[in-house]
């Protein structure tokens, strides 16, 4: 029987395996431009030893502030992103607001929970997906709205990348700080998400689906 990897040891693996890997990048870059790994290390500001054990992958726990110095110094320019990695963490809060949510449909609508986007290797997904046997409308749900302009940004990709997201409900908690968080950005989100949680709730409540995206706190 597999034992199924805790998150903490899965980003352990991650490390090792991009470090190694950049290792190889920075000895190949460096060998290529005919610098010692002493010369290289001087550059960097670090020991020749930790310099040849950063290419050769070989220290157990290297720093970025190591690697991101061992690439400078070969002129490499390290970038550090975060991707997704399949389905969101859901909280307790934000399960309960999705719940509340799924309340108000009425037949002929159904919705389904943790759509993902239909790429290969894309592990992203929609927190869930209403449809009336025709159309589709995605949703996204959050229990605490902190960066309204990135929360954007992120359903503007997911829908890019989609074909079949149709428009997109942003379902919030309802709290005083996301509607504090909603009155001071909600003309900014409008383009995307036109209609407010009155409109929508009457039309899921009649079994339509909106027409177009919209923002709602439940």
């Amino acid at each position: 029987m597999t034992t199924r990897q805790r998150p903490g040891d899965l980003g352990a693996e991650d490390a090792r395996r991009q470090l190694q890997g950049a290792g190889r990048e920075i000895r190949g870059v460096r060998r290529g431009l005919g610098l010692s790994i002493a010369a290289a290390a001087r550059r960097a500001g670090i020991s020749d030893s930790q310099f040849g054990r950063i290419e050769r992958g070989e220290l157990r726990r290297p720093s970025a502030d190591q690697v991101f110095r061992a690439a400078r110094a070969v002129g490499l320019e390290p970038v550090l992103r975060l991707y997704p990695a399949g389905p969101r963490v859901h909280d307790k809060a934000q399960l309960a607001t999705l719940a509340r949510f799924e309340r108000l449909l009425a037949p002929p609508l159904r919705m389904r929970r943790e759509v993902p986007i239909p790429r290969p290797g894309d592990l992203r997904a929609w927190d869930g997906r209403m449809s009336d046997g025709s159309r589709n409308v995605s949703i996204e749900a959050e229990a605490k709205l902190w960066d309204a302009q990135a929360t954007e940004r992120r359903i503007a990709l997911k829908s890019r990348d989609d074909p079949d997201a149709g428009p997109v409900i942003l379902v919030l908690n309802k709290t005083s700080h996301n509607r504090r968080i909603l009155v001071e950005h909600r003309e900014a989100l409008r383009a995307r998400f036109p209609l407010d949680g009155a409109a929508i709730s009457r039309a899921l409540r009649s079994g339509a689906l909106p027409q177009v995206g919209g923002i709602i706190l439940v």
